[in-house]
């Protein structure tokens, strides 16, 4: 336990033989239970993976961790493959079901470094945060040790997701080194979380739509020799389409707010109005007149889309921030 809460990790694996059992191992002490998803693996992640909590559960005792769970270590493995955003969501369930205090997620490629997740759960833990996740763009010098096609294609990313949700003061959503609360996992509707790699944006949105504070803390990952199948090509289009979608749930779920209806009613006056302005500019019949007048429209369509995301943003303003931890 820490500081008389429960801990949980969950831990998504996907043909991570090699560094699954290591990220078992390293584990702090204070984690009462680990739920390890094989994600329908190729290779010998799933050997690894009962292997290792077999070790693990043979060296504690129910008392060890403070919660009288009669194991640590509890390996999961899916039927079929369901990506990461499955694995992760088939650990939250089974942490509510448990009544964990705090979920954190790690992957289980040994990129995220245990030291740091007493400094992932701890605004959990204080009741600061209902989730919080690290920030790997937080610190200049973290950006050189991401490939460069990943920091490009997350700043692609951060931008949409700051608008998409209205978490305007937290970035890098891609990150995956998070820490959840008892009472968001059963308030978030987890049960429809996204399944691809975009998850974590979803969970935002859903987090966002439940009233939940998110708050960022800087957290580096270390790149060594695992393997990642994420196609940028695909991952960023997929994503993008996600965030549509679901930035118009978030919005139409608004509405039974006096807040919800006043950016619903912006954004669909900028989007309305932009739209139509820019196919009148389109349609014309050549009247440079009337092209000027409709690109003026145009412009005002979206400065109107634009005050829509300030409004949106400082109405969540409260709900999100970034912690410096003590040790930075």
């Amino acid at each position: 336990m820490y500081t008389d809460h429960t801990v949980a990790v969950v831990v998504p694996a996907y043909n991570e033989s090699g560094f699954v059992g290591d990220v078992i191992e390293t584990l702090p002490p204070f984690v009462d239970r680990v739920y390890v998803i094989d994600d329908q693996s190729t290779d010998d992640t799933w050997k690894e993976i009962t292997d290792t909590a077999e070790v693990v559960n043979d060296s504690v005792t129910a008392t060890d961790g403070g919660a009288g769970f009669d194991k640590r270590v509890i390996p999961i493995q899916h039927e079929e493959n369901r990506g990461v955003g499955g694995a992760i969501k088939t650990g939250y369930l089974r942490a509510r079901e448990d009544n964990i205090d705090v979920t954190a997620v790690m992957g289980g490629d040994g990129q995220m470094d245990p030291t740091l997740l007493e400094r992932i759960i701890e605004p959990v833990v204080s009741g600061e945060a209902d989730y919080v996740k690290g920030n790997r763009l937080v610190n200049e010098a973290d950006h050189e040790e991401m490939p460069r096609f990943r920091l490009v294609g997350n700043r692609i990313l951060t931008l949409l997701t700051k608008i998409a949700s209205g978490y305007w003061r937290v970035g890098d959503p891609q990150m995956g080194y998070t820490a959840i609360s008892l009472d968001a996992l059963h308030d978030a509707d987890i049960e429809e979380m996204y399944e691809f790699y975009g998850y974590c944006n979803d969970l935002l949105f859903r987090l966002n739509v439940t009233d939940h504070t998110v708050v960022d803390v800087p957290s580096p990952l270390n790149y060594g020799d695992e393997h990642s199948d994420i196609s940028y090509v695909t991952y960023i289009p997929r994503v993008s389409l996600m965030l549509l979608r679901t930035f118009l749930w978030r919005l139409w779920s608004g509405r039974r707010t006096a807040r919800g209806v006043s950016i619903l009613t912006l954004y669909v006056a900028g989007a309305v109005g932009t739209a139509g302005s820019l196919v009148a500019a389109l349609t014309n019949d050549g009247d440079t007149e009337e092209t000027s007048q409709s690109l003026s429209s145009v412009f005002g369509g979206l400065f109107v889309l634009f005050v829509a995301m300030v409004v949106d943003g400082l109405f969540n303003w409260r709900h999100n921030a970034r912690i410096e931890p003590d040790d930075e």
